[in-house]
């Protein structure tokens, strides 16, 4: 198992201490996504947002709203729109929201409806938005993909996806989480092309806690 480093540690702990001082209610914490937010490939109880939950401690409440095969994109395959976790995840009624789809959509018979995918993310991120706790959204750039890639998903795609995600950033002024930075030289931890093991987990955790936790977030 990676161990996490102890100053990025006791830094996410005191940041949120921080942020909570006062009112002692937990920050609550919706992660968005699909196998690999729901842990597929790891060990049990060891996926991102079960091993974020650990690094951050109580004063925060980290829910997985990950589901297996799901797109983003409404004409996808199987839409995560579709979904009663999708409803859940509203209903949590997060401070923050950790979007991390889009490597489903790179399936072959869900790109050809690529151009939609902005507009459906941003749809999505809008939804997030409106809710009645306005959360801070950030979007995930996806895990990479090590060649020769799997289930017709591949590394060319996803470079042709990511900008698309940037620039919806930009464009709301949200937050890049680069979960595809932080794992692009460690294909060892993606054993089947597509999901990390529970050592990939970790880097996508201590990824995404620095992000949520730092100053200037949403």
């Amino acid at each position: 198992m990676r161990n996490i480093p102890l100053s990025a540690l006791f830094l996410l702990l005191a940041i949120g201490e921080s942020v909570l001082a006062g009112n002692g209610v937990p920050i609550r914490v919706a992660c968005v996504g699909d196998s690999i937010t729901e842990g597929a490939g790891t060990a049990p109880g060891r996926s991102y947002p079960n091993q974020l939950q650990e690094m951050l401690g109580d004063k925060w409440l980290v829910k997985n709203f990950g589901i297996g095969g799901r797109t983003l994109l409404r004409k996808g395959d199987m839409p995560y729109w579709n979904e009663t976790i999708f409803q859940d995840a509203c209903t949590f009624q997060p401070d923050i929201v950790v979007i991390m789809l889009g490597t489903n959509d790179l399936k072959p018979g869900n790109w050809v409806h690529g151009e939609e995918f902005a507009a459906d993310y941003l749809d999505l991120v809008e939804v997030f938005q409106k809710l009645e706790s306005h959360p801070g959204v950030f979007l995930c750039t996806p895990c990479p993909i090590p060649d020769p890639g799997n289930h017709g998903i591949n590394e060319a795609a996803l470079e042709k996806e990511i900008p698309l995600i940037r620039n919806l950033a930009r464009k709301k002024g949200l937050r890049i989480i680069d979960v595809h930075s932080a794992l692009k030289l460690h294909p060892e931890l993606l054993p089947d092309r597509i999901h990390p093991n529970s050592d990939g987990a970790t880097i996508i955790a201590e990824t995404v806690g620095r992000a949520i936790s730092s100053p200037g977030s949403p």
